[in-house]
């Protein structure tokens, strides 16, 4: 099945195509069929190669296929092809599974909307591109894919454009990812340089030989590379796109924020991690702005009102988590996350859909509560979602989210780790409080205009679906302390394990050969203990007292914000109103969301209109078009002078005649 691996992205690029051409004379049957069908086969070539690939040796698991050579310029040959290795097969597992998922759901969801079909054309692109994007062999068929899913989320995101509201929402998540871009590009042009290929097992096996370990040139190039996974993956200071992405249809939400787009800067780190464990001030770069991130984004779900809005900041802190993990080298905890998180946010998300859905479009909390009643399916699948991101044990968040923060802490990231720590107690509140106000407690809505209802079952069967893997998705990675085998952990280690292992024994004779790098110390110790902790772990013992206590810690804080929010918004549930009101400034700068959004727009916004401005005032207008004026104005004034000697009278040609005459005399008679 591994030859077939070019079938995967191919069935949803020719369901876009089928549908996009053919499908406004058709019905919503035959849509359906081609556009949830597509990705059904691309999702069961996946699970072909995934098969595939388990029966290789470990050392083996990676298949390289060439479709063509794209570009050829002399000695240089970039070939357009697909790589499939343990990383890219459970992303293209996830981009799949989820993706039908929510195909499936869109059918009931989208069922009224004018453009159905226009819908699940994009919507099939939007996968095609996602996996070219996980597949690609080389940074630059990566950049295809990286820029489609950019097209495609500013396609999706605008999708109602009639709604001005909605379409500059999908412009400006065009826009900020375009700033993420332009690092990208001037990653991949050093790296060309560099290397002389963008081929992803060419450079990264050359990487070690090729840069200096803590050298300008590798940090630079990986610090560009997470300018693009900061645009991408909605991170500070590019995260404010995501947000506002919510204006698109709740199946977009649940599609880009959960299981693929938002997740491809994630992804690109792992891939890139040979090169990411050889340069320690990105690397800490990016395990401080991940945790910043995750407790940046958490404050702000705190008092959100909106049912979205809340799960979009929740979003950009689990992607804060992600790259913490990814910050410390502890890359498979990292795609970990990714892999659950994409479970029960997508289920979240949905389930906030059916919401909306059967609210009547009302996505204010402050307008709903009591919803349990009505629509059973959805409060049971979306409570339990809510306790696996909330990292309650035995549910899928716990596994990765606690093993993203021991990572942290082993490895001597204390104050990342602190972060993320407050992070998960801030997410069992605001998540709770969510359930809260809007399954329990009074009915806000006017029963006069709102009937809530249950969704259809094509819409809460794929929620069910997802619940399960919310509860069971995380049991792969359960780790030896717990008794587990951490099966996620060996099946990625070819890919992510061994370089970093490699690059530490690396990145330590180059210590000891250099006297010693300063920066590098500190994470070729971190490399070296985590080495010896998962050689202990593969052992089955080397698990001290400090992992169990803060396992114990993670919990029991998960457990108090849980408790806090049963307190505020069941028990005593006027006290939230007297504590915004004691603590207004606090609570009117995390509402406003600390103003992000105000201050960008005076300052790069304003200040790139007032340049626009200055340049179309002055330069444009005043020299450009007073230059041009000026010479046409000059010419006119010369013509009109000239055109008064062309007037049609005889005797006035006959006195320039004359005139001419005597002057001519003169001139020859005074010479």
């Amino acid at each position: 099945m591994l030859e077939y691996i070019w079938l995967i992205p191919f069935f949803p690029m020719l369901g876009a195509f089928i549908n996009g051409v053919f499908g406004k004379k058709w019905g919503h049957g035959a849509v359906n069929a081609v556009a949830c069908g597509s990705i059904f086969l691309s999702f069961l070539v996946s699970v072909g190669a995934f098969i595939g690939l388990m029966g290789l040796d470990p050392s083996h698991r990676f298949h390289e296929q060439v479709l063509f050579t794209w570009i050829q310029a002399g000695s240089t040959k970039i070939d357009l092809g697909y790589l499939i290795d343990p990383l890219s097969s459970v992303m293209t597992l996830i981009v799949t599974g989820v993706g039908f998922l929510i195909h499936v759901y869109s059918t009931g969801y989208m069922h009224h909307d004018k453009g159905y079909t226009r819908f699940f054309t994009y919507l099939n692109l939007f996968c095609f591109a996602m996996l070219t994007l996980v597949l690609g062999n080389s940074f630059l068929v990566l950049f295809v894919g990286w820029e489609g899913v950019g097209l495609c989320s500013y396609l999706l995101i605008g999708f109602w454009f009639d709604d001005m509201a909605k379409a500059t929402a999908g412009m400006k998540a065009f826009v900020v990812n375009r700033i993420g871009d332009f690092g990208f590009l001037i990653a991949m042009f050093m790296i060309f340089q560099n290397f002389g290929t963008l081929n992803f097992r060419e450079v990264m096996n050359s990487a070690p030989n090729v840069l200096l370990y803590g050298g300008a040139t590798v940090t630079a190039i990986c610090l560009l590379l997470f300018v693009g996974a900061t645009g991408k993956s909605a991170q500070i200071p590019l995260y404010v796109w995501l947000p506002d992405a919510m204006a698109g249809p709740t199946p977009v939400s649940a599609l880009i924020h959960a299981a693929t787009m938002v997740t491809a800067g994630v992804y690109m780190i792992g891939r890139c991690n040979i090169m990411f464990s050889m340069a320690p001030a990105a690397m800490a770069t990016v395990a401080t702005v991940g945790a910043l991130t995750a407790l940046f984004a958490g404050s702000i779900a705190l008092v959100q009102n909106d049912i979205k809005k809340v799960l979009a900041y929740s979003t950009v802190s689990q992607l804060g988590y992600m790259f913490l993990a990814m910050g410390v080298g502890a890359y498979v905890a990292g795609i970990f996350h990714l892999m659950t998180h994409a479970f029960f946010k997508a289920c979240l998300f949905l389930g906030s859909g059916s919401v909306i859905h059967g609210m009547h479009d009302q996505q204010d909390m402050r307008h709903m509560g009591n919803l349990r009643k009505y629509m059973p399916h959805t409060y049971k699948t979306f409570l339990i979602a809510t306790i696996a991101i909330a990292g309650i044990p035995p549910l899928a968040g716990f596994f990765s989210k606690d093993e993203i923060l021991w990572m942290a802490f082993s490895r001597g990231f204390k104050l990342q780790w602190l972060l993320g720590f407050i992070a998960a107690g801030v997410t069992a509140f605001y998540m709770f409080r969510l359930v809260f106000m809007t399954f329990f407690g009074k009915e806000k809505f006017d029963h006069h205009h709102v009937h809530p209802h249950e969704s259809p079952a094509s819409m809460y069967v794929p929620l069910y679906v997802l619940a399960g893997l919310s509860i069971v998705g995380g049991w792969v990675g359960i780790p030896e302390a717990l008794g587990g085998s951490n099966m996620f952990h060996h099946w990625l280690a070819p890919v992510l394990d061994s370089s970093a292992a490699h690059v530490a024994v690396r990145e330590a004779a180059n210590m000891v050969g250099s006297g010693g790098l300063g920066v590098a110390s500190a994470f070729a110790g971190g490399h070296e203990a985590a080495a010896e902790a998962g050689h202990a772990a593969a052992a089955g013992g080397g698990h001290d007292f400090t992992e169990y206590l803060l396992m114990f810690m993670s919990v029991g804080y998960a457990l108090a914000g849980i408790l806090v929010a049963v307190y505020l918004y069941i028990k005593r549930p006027e006290i939230p109103a007297k504590i915004a009101a004691s603590a207004k400034g606090v609570y009117t700068l995390l509402y406003n969301k600390y103003f992000v959004d105000e201050i960008y727009g005076a300052v790069f916004v304003g200040g790139c209109v007032g340049l626009a401005n200055h340049f179309w005032k002055f330069w444009d207008v005043v020299v450009i078009d007073g230059l041009v004026n000026g010479v046409a104005g000059a010419v006119r004034t010369v013509g009109s002078i000239l055109a008064k000697l062309q007037n049609g009278q005889v005797q006035a040609y006959a006195l320039t005649i004359a005139a001419g005459a005597v002057a001519l005399v003169l001139l020859v008679a005074a010479f």
